[in-house]
């Protein structure tokens, strides 16, 4: 023990107890990167999306063509699930224009409702004949089943959270063989469940896929499992059963070590993977020129070379069928263009991947880089340790970058420079806190010598205030009282009421943003504004402003359920408090605003004014909440949504889709909004293809249907722009933006 406290010393002595601390924050912080935390994955994570931002994939073939069941689609040939004739149609026609390959993102797990014997059976007052006629046609399914079998088609299957069946092992499944270690099932993504096709068309298939999609922990879709297990069957993803196809693979080989997973194998090819079996997806920009819609492909009006010795992926970009993604480069990119820019980087060999020595050289550069702050940043002037410290993230920068746009290797330098800077700044403090000891003896020293005054400043640099902000993705909440003037009025005689009225529902309603994580910016009277994501991070925060949004109206109904009752009991008028609210998610400046004397923590930018607008116009649309595009997309998956319009609002010059908050997951899956929902994506797709009488249709079929009355504000206010587009027909290359006249 003794011994250890010299041997302590002497390099406390030798080598200073802040570089002893930087040596331990080296084997620290390489610990860390071993162990691999969240934190340090999102830093990572983030770093490779940057790269994809800066640099996509540049498209030098387009081999995949994609043919969209899009809002033209489904507003022609009805909602969906179509007929499985028509699908057999689409097959039929893809294949006479020269497919090479046809891949389905959608899964056929039911026989089709509208299947002869079914319709036999379900009808009503049919006689025996018919239904005897009905019985002997072939099935829907068997129709599919031919044109399958006539072309070459994958069919995709989805992985499930939980077991609905047993796994039929009679029908066909692809053979997946390992090189290398055994065991590496262990490291493939599991699905407990597994949804197939129906046995018809499962069995004449030429390959069957899975189009299930991982997401990371923000919400991002980075990489796509190449190879997966469900309910214990280890099966391609869609992508790789359409390569196996075309290139005439008889096996998948699986590439392993004892890490996991290393690469896939087709005939000719080799995929790099993670140890997941996951590729690291090449993404492009966006192509809308690899797009075709399913209804111009059934009228046989698409341009052949559209077609003809392409991979054709079938899905969807309909906002409602809810197979939106976010990915590195788009933040809505349907989930059927993803499996396309996999086919894509794979046949244009423009992959990307993490090499395996990527641990070792990011170690290596965090233990020589470290060291090198160590020895020379304590013997540096102020100037120099700067210029060092910007050399030495210059060169990780650097480096990484040039393996990426050079080998398409992913090497993160953000772990180094992480590790590089943390001693950096332990360096830093103990500068400080020597400076500090200085200043002490600076102030004994010449206190007898100079003014207390001369004396603080020579010990103290003196600071300014500096009043400044940052821009971060921020959810924006606007809420004010419909009709406040006229209930004040009513206690115009009696200011202390009123006051007491105002903390009356203003104190539920704080009390809300802030349980769901909000920041209260200001009030204005009997309005409210609000926002989320600072100064906090919030990574769910335009969930969280929806919650808070439905939360505020059962604020608001308890509160007038109360106030109504004491108007009876009391005898005077009863006025409802009824409250507009608009949301919308965007880039803001946050910080300290305002003078010398004072400030307050706020924000600015377009995205709050648009917020303030969609409030405004929340009575005109007859829903008490609002939202702009970017919020309802984060937000689709947990609350009732409506597509409401597609705006100029007043003193933006780029439109904006703006959508209703209906009610929470309980009434998205309710039959009475689905119902709705569908008579207003049908009305908007007439409108703004300028199918005048075909939206007015729409909107007469929704009045007839359950709880429509919340619609019939939104239903005259297309009816009346309608009446008068009949009469002035709008200009050329309108694009259904409404210009709203206030703000």
């Amino acid at each position: 023990m003794k011994r250890l406290k010299i041997l302590r010393r002497w390099f406390a002595r030798k080598l200073g107890f802040a570089r002893l601390m930087c040596l331990a924050l080296l084997v620290v912080f390489a610990g860390a990167r071993l162990w691999d935390p969240p934190p340090i994955q999102e830093l990572r994570l983030r770093t490779f999306d940057m790269f994809q931002l800066i640099d996509p994939r540049h498209k030098t073939v387009r081999p995949v063509t994609i043919v969209d069941i899009d809002d033209k689609s489904l507003a022609k040939l009805g909602q969906w699930p179509w007929p499985r004739t028509r699908i057999a149609d689409l097959i039929q026609n893809l294949t006479n224009n020269g497919a090479v390959a046809i891949g389905f993102d959608v899964v056929f797990s039911e026989a089709d409702r509208l299947n002869p014997d079914l319709v036999a059976s379900q009808m009503r007052y049919l006689d025996d004949a018919t239904r005897a006629k009905l019985r002997e046609l072939p099935s829907n399914d068997q129709i599919l089943a031919d044109a399958i079998k006539r072309s070459r088609v994958i069919l995709g299957e989805t992985g499930q959270r939980a077991i609905s069946s047993e796994v039929d092992k009679t029908l066909p499944f692809t053979g997946v063989a390992t090189v290398g270690e055994e065991g590496a099932e262990r490291f493939l993504f599991e699905f407990p469940g597994l949804l197939r096709n129906v046995p018809e068309i499962e069995k004449v298939a030429a390959g069957r896929g899975l189009f299930s999609i991982k997401t990371e922990r923000d919400g991002l879709i980075r990489r796509v499992p190449m190879i997966m297990r469900a309910q214990g069957m280890v099966m391609p993803s869609l992508s790789l059963e359409i390569l196996r196809v075309v290139t005439g693979t008889p096996t998948l080989l699986v590439r392993t070590d004892k890490t996991g997973v290393r690469a896939v194998r087709l005939k000719g090819v080799e995929i790099p993977t993670d140890r997941n079996g996951q590729l690291w997806v090449h993404y492009a920009r966006q192509d809308p020129s690899i797009y075709v819609s399913a209804a111009d492909v059934l009228d046989n009006t698409v341009p052949p070379n559209k077609i003809a010795g392409k991979l054709v992926l079938i899905g969807t970009s309909a906002v409602g069928l809810n197979d939106i993604k976010t990915t590195p480069v788009s933040s809505t990119m349907p989930g059927v263009e993803i499996h396309a820019q996999v086919l894509e980087s794979v046949l244009s060999g423009a992959v990307i991947s993490q090499p395996n020595y990527a641990l070792g050289v990011e170690l290596l550069a965090a233990l020589i880089i470290g060291l090198l702050v160590i020895i020379f940043t304590p013997n540096l002037g102020p100037v120099r340790l700067v210029l060092a410290g910007a050399t030495f993230a210059a060169i990780l920068i650097g480096v990484s970058w040039f393996f990426y746009v050079q080998y398409r290797y992913l090497i993160d330098f953000t772990y180094p420079l992480l590790s590089t800077t943390a001693i950096y700044l332990t360096l830093i403090f103990a500068s400080f806190v020597r400076e500090q000891r200085q200043r002490v003896q600076i102030r004994g020293m010449f206190a007898q010598y100079m003014s207390p005054v001369l004396v603080e400043q020579l010990a103290q640099s003196p600071e300014k205030l500096v009043l400044g902000g940052e821009e971060r993705e921020m959810t924006i909440m606007f809420s004010d009282v419909r009709g406040f003037t006229t209930i004040s009025e009513t206690y115009k005689h009696d200011p202390q009421g009123l006051i007491a009225l105002m903390n009356r529902f203003l104190t539920p309603l704080t009390d809300v943003i802030i349980d769901q994580k909000g920041y209260i910016d200001k009030y204005m009277g009997d309005a409210i504004m609000a926002f989320w994501n600072a100064p906090l991070d919030d990574a769910e925060h335009e969930v969280n402003a929806c919650e808070a949004a439905i939360q505020m109206l059962e604020k608001i109904d308890a509160v007038n359920k109360d106030r109504e009752q004491e108007a009876v009991d009391g005898g005077h008028v009863y006025i409802p408090l009824n409250v507009g609210i608009g949301l919308n998610t965007g880039i803001g400046v946050v910080g300290n605003m305002g003078s010398d004397l004072k400030k307050n923590y706020s924000v600015l930018g377009d995205s709050v004014n648009l917020a303030s607008r969609l409030e405004g116009q929340s009575k005109e649309y007859g829903f008490p909440i609002i939202v702009g595009s970017r919020t309802a997309l984060a937000a689709k998956d947990k609350f009732a949504i409506l597509e409401l319009d597609f705006i100029m609002v007043k003193g933006k010059t780029e439109p904006e889709v703006i959508y209703a908050i209906a009610g929470r997951a309980d009434v998205m899956h309710s039959g009475a909004f689905q119902r709705l929902r569908n008579v207003t994506i049908e009305m908007l797709a007439c409108y703004r293809s300028r199918d005048w009488q075909g939206a007015l249709d729409a909107i007469e079929r929704g009045r007839r249907s359950e709880d429509a009355d919340t619609l019939e504000k939104l239903f005259k206010l297309y009816e009346v722009r309608i009446k008068e587009f009949q009469v002035n027909p709008p200009p050329e290359g309108w694009t259904g933006a409404y210009a709203l006249l206030t703000k």
